[in-house]
């Protein structure tokens, strides 16, 4: 089992993997967007296929007392997107959704799951700066830093259940 952490940005898409125990979350490369997220599907597909993912988590960006805006409603429609797709292209019927055991030599179909991201940008540039990269050198790669911020804590509250 693999786990895939996204957080999506206006410019790239960051990701970070799990290992395969579901222990420990690292960097998985940026996506390149340009403004637009939702051209990013087609390559979280691949990965999903390639890596074979079980479970993706979408950072939500929540505002600071909670309440959703403008940013947290278009991940959930990037997450929701993604679920069809992923039915479309890994269901056994085009859009009939298979959460029961695959048959063999198929995967289940990934879970997509959201996870609040608060200040998650935040953890990631601390980290950068705490592992002596100099803060000119951390844009490229917050963003993937900020998935595997987003990962990590959906993992540890995996293991607390």
């Amino acid at each position: 089992m693999v786990w895939l952490g996204v957080d999506l940005g206006n410019a790239r898409v960051g990701l970070a993997l799990s290992d395969p125990e579901l222990t420990f979350a690292h960097p998985a490369g940026n996506i390149h967007v340009a403004g637009d997220y939702f051209f990013a599907i087609d390559e979280v597909l691949n990965i999903i296929e390639d890596e074979q993912v079980t479970h993706v988590v979408v950072g939500l960006p929540l505002n600071m007392d909670g309440t959703e805006g403008k940013s947290a409603k278009k991940a959930r429609r990037w997450a929701s997107n993604l679920e069809k797709r992923l039915i479309a292209e890994f269901g056994p019927e085009a859009g009939e959704w298979d959460s029961s055991e695959p048959s063999e030599g198929t995967l289940p179909i990934p879970r997509v799951s959201l996870i609040d991201e608060r200040l998650t940008t935040v953890s990631a540039h601390r980290q950068l700066f705490e592992a002596r990269r100099s803060s000119n050198r951390h844009r490229p790669v917050v963003d993937q830093q900020s998935a595997v911020v987003i990962l990590q804590t959906a993992l540890d509250r995996a293991r607390e259940q």
